[in-house]
């Protein structure tokens, strides 16, 4: 299922972006509409959440990756348009931030992009939607660095360190918060 939810995504997304000339507020809107048709048609909203939103991430970068779009430049776009699926829903905001930040980086590392770049820019991505949606930016914060840490578990290799390294090195977020969400990842482990 969850890799049908992946190419459905991927080709909805190659669809959208064609012929258009504002490619991100073109993926934003197919993201969210994904994860609300996902979300609705698996019955419950719930322990499905985080998967499921991974699922519809990974297929966006993977369809904006197909039409030339930069992994790093549709990240931000891809998690807000999936935590906007998840409000309209009613599901947990933290949950969409998570889930859609780990499809983010798990794609990008699977495309050959910039996993670093993608993780920097769907953190930052997940904290911006999470407080446009009037939840806990410190939670968000710490979920979308634990959803991308994950990712890169998960596909192995540097990837861990990359994105550790990209997360630490950048102005772009709230240090502290995500030094706090590192060593907290690292206790888990």
């Amino acid at each position: 299922m969850l890799k049908r939810i992946i190419e459905e995504t991927s080709g909805a997304v190659v669809a959208a972006v064609k012929g258009v000339d504002d490619i991100l507020s073109a993926i934003t809107g197919t993201v969210k509409n994904q994860v609300v048709n996902v979300l609705k048609g698996a019955g419950e909203v719930g322990s499905s959440t985080v998967e499921s939103v991974a699922s519809v991430a990974s297929g966006a970068v993977k369809g904006a990756g197909e039409v030339g779009a930069s992994v790093t430049e549709t990240a931000a776009n891809t998690v807000s348009g999936a935590v906007k699926g998840v409000v309209e829903v009613g599901g947990n905001v933290i949950d969409g931030v998570r889930g859609s930040v780990h499809g983010v980086v798990q794609a990008a590392a699977e495309t050959g992009g910039d996993v670093g770049g993608a993780a920097v820019a769907a953190v930052r991505g997940g904290i911006k939607a999470a407080g446009d949606a009037g939840a806990d930016t410190a939670e968000a914060t710490k979920a979308a660095v634990n959803g991308a840490l994950d990712a890169a578990t998960t596909v192995g290799g540097s990837a861990v360190e990359t994105v550790r390294n990209a997360l630490l090195s950048t102005a772009e977020l709230p240090r502290d918060l995500v030094e706090s969400a590192i060593k907290g990842s690292d206790k888990d482990k």
